[in-house]
Formats: structure tokens, sequence, C-alpha cells
């Protein structure tokens, strides 16, 4: 198979990098979407309203690109490897207590702290795995890198379906202190990146801001694009089992299947897509991708089939993390040499900002339309697929740019 053979570019401590950087990002979204499984639940063990509990996701995405600034900085200064070993752990210990938040408060304030530490994985996690492999296996790479963003919801699901009327959603929390583990398989497995290595051996170049400056408007362009993508992600998946559960009634064990298929269409388009950006460039498989998802809308969210519903949930999710699969070498490639920790993870999480009101957008159109979350969810993505093809129809790339070696913008 064509996949295959791009991965047998890789060393063994290539593919050692290249799994501990996924699962790193892998359990980050884990831990992430345990929360968008118990919205209903945490409203009622506080006494309040799905909406008010939106703002717990809403608040973890705003935050996140301060966690891409300070862990990106950090490995700029002091490496990938040990930088990645103590986010795995603050956002493992943060996730664990959140299971003991006495009061929405307190829930609230401990999600914060986890979105910054959130924050901080996809910069460092991707700079150190894109560093460290071949050019050519670079699409292949992305896209299992992106995978991990709905491995992680399918483990959510998982559990969720599984373990949730055993244990409740503080149970769901502390189950997310797993990831901890991480830690050992990076510190023993896991090698520093050569190119953050042989740049040490040189005069420290531009900051990050110096370099945000001298790229205005190519950081300009990643931000509005990160903006779109993050949108067309948390628009489809933040509230879907939200919509699942108030709009259909049903079960969480239904629910819970719904989810891992369509986590399996997100992994399968994110590796597809990844593997085809190699061939035929990455704005154009972006673009491609995007579109796709307009004709599938009534069919994942205008049915009242469960068996409707998950198809249709499948073939969305291919096409929004099929997108999304390209993101990693796609902004690694656009970011200068010297801050490639930093550069692509902040403009990533700066659109997580702009984008961090779509739960509570989604909560108000639904309420403003007697709980018709079908609506809310349709039009938020019918609106966002169009603008995210059109940014990626008019942006720039790097397809297969040498890190280290400056190379001019050029076109699909």
């Amino acid at each position: 198979m064509p996949i295959l053979s791009e991965l047998r570019l890789l060393t063994t401590q290539q593919r050692k990098t290249v799994l501990a950087s996924y699962l790193g990002w892998t359990l980050d979204a884990f831990d992430f979407f345990i929360l968008v499984f118990v919205v209903k639940d945490v409203a009622a063990e506080f006494t309040t309203d799905i909406k008010a509990v939106t703002y717990a996701i809403t608040l973890t995405l705003m935050v996140r690109p301060l966690g891409a600034l300070i862990f990106g900085l950090a490995a700029e200064r002091f490496g990938r490897r040990p930088t990645l070993m103590v986010d795995v752990i603050l956002y493992s210990a943060l996730e664990f207590a959140s299971g003991f938040a006495p009061n929405l408060t307190v829930f609230i304030v401990l999600r914060i702290l986890y979105g910054i530490a959130m924050g901080g994985e996809w910069g460092v996690g991707a700079s150190l795995a894109m560093e460290t492999i071949p050019p050519r296996a670079r699409g292949i790479v992305s896209g299992i890198l992106q995978a991990g963003y709905p491995s992680g919801y399918l483990i959510a699901s998982i559990v969720f379906g599984l373990l949730f009327e055993h244990i409740g959603w503080r149970g769901m929390f502390m189950i997310g202190a797993l990831p901890a583990l991480l830690v050992l398989y990076i510190r023993r497995h896991v090698e520093e990146s050569p190119a953050f290595l042989a740049r040490q051996k040189q005069p420290r170049g531009s900051g990050i801001f110096d370099a945000i400056r001298k790229n205005a408007l190519l950081f300009l362009y990643a931000v509005l694009l990160m903006t779109a993508f993050n949108f067309f992600s948390h628009g489809t998946q933040d509230l879907y089992p939200t919509f699942l559960r108030q709009q259909h009634g049903f079960d969480p064990h239904t629910v819970g299947i719904i989810a891992v298929v369509y986590n399996i269409g997100a992994i399968l388009g994110g590796l597809t897509c990844g593997f085809l950006s190699e061939r035929y460039g990455r704005r154009r498989v972006i673009a491609v991708a995007a579109l796709c998802a307009l004709p599938v809308i009534p069919l994942w969210a205008l049915v009242s089939s469960p068996w409707l519903l998950g198809l249709g949930a499948f073939l969305m999710q291919f096409a929004v993390q099929g997108a999304w699969g390209i993101v990693p070498v796609h902004l690694n490639e656009l970011s200068p040499d010297e801050v490639r920790s930093t550069f692509p993870g902040f403009a990533y999480q700066l659109g997580n900002l702009f984008a961090s009101v779509n739960a509570t957008l989604q909560a108000e159109l639904a309420q403003a339309r007697n709980g018709n979350y079908a609506f809310a969810l349709s039009i938020t993505v019918a609106v966002v697929a169009l603008i995210l093809a059109g940014l990626a129809a008019i942006g720039v790339e790097k397809r297969g740019v040498a890190f280290g070696e400056p190379e001019p913008p050029k076109a699909c």
C-alpha cells in the first residue's frame, strides 16, 4: 500500500517519536472530550443549565493560546522532549482534579488551567515529530498526528458508553489522569529533535514576536485559517453528543456507539487526506475536504434514525478531520525555522480563541429555537465549510520545504 511505503521511510527511532507525539495529542483530546459527553450531568450536579456548563468548554479553548505560547517558548529554549513531558503531567493532573470540583466555579477554574496545559501539547508534539522525520513522510505523518484528536474522542466515546453509568461524570475525569503514564514512554524511548539540537550550536535567532512581525501577513493568514478550522471541528463535535441526548433522547450507550462510528470516520479521513496532500498539495485537499461536508449536512443533523445519523456523522467527520489531517504539516512548513515549536501552535490556538464561542453560540441558537440543536449545528457547518474552502484557495504553501533552508512559498 502507498501509505505503508511512506511509513517505511521512517527509522525505528523516528517511529517511536511519531508514536509519542500521536499519543500525546490523543490523550490530551481524550481528556478534553470527556466534558462534552457529560455537560448535561455536570449541569444537573451543580443545579444549573447546559449553557452555563458550556462556558467551561469556551474558557478551556480561550486560554489555549497562552499555553501554546508558554510551552512553545519553553520548547525553543529547553527542548521539545522535556517540555512535552512536563505538559503531559500537568494536563493529566488537572483533569484528575476536575473530578473533585465541589461547585461550578471551581470546576471552571480547573478547566481554565487544564486549557493552558492542553494548548501547549499540539505545537510541541507536532514540531518534535515533523523535525525528526524525512520530508517525504510528512503528509502521512501529519494525518497520523492529527488523527490523535479523533482517537482521543473515540477513547472518550468508549469510556462513556461502557463506564459512565457505573462511575458517573466524576469518575470519567479521574480516569483522565492515566495519560501521565505516557511520560515514562517518552523518557525511555524518545530522543530530542535533531533540528533543535542543530540550532543549539548556532546563534540564537529572533523570538516569536520578532518572527510574527517579520511574517505579519503570513501569521494573520494562519490565524484566520485556524479560526475557520476550529469552528469547523468544534462546530461538529462539541455539542453533537448533547444534540443526540437532548433532541433525540438517545441513551448513553447509543450516543457512545454513534460517537465511536464518527470518530472512526475522522481517523480514516485524516490519514487519507494527509497522504493525498503529499501528492495533490496541502491547500487543494483542504478545500475539497471542506466542501465535501456540505452535502452531508442533512444526513448528519436532519434525520431521526440512529443508523442514518451514525452514517451521516461518519461521513461528516471523514470530511472535517480529513481537512484537519493536513494542518500539522501545513503549519510546520509555513513556520519560520527558529520558532517552529511556537509559531504553528500559537497560530492554531489563537484560532481556537476566536472560535471558542462556538459551544455557547450553538447552545444559544438552539435555545432560541426551542432546543433545535439540528438547526444550530447545520448553519454553523454550512457557513464555516465555505469560509474554510475559500481561505485555503487563496493561501500559500511550502510543501516539501527543507527545514533550516529558506524557500519561497509556492502554490499547489
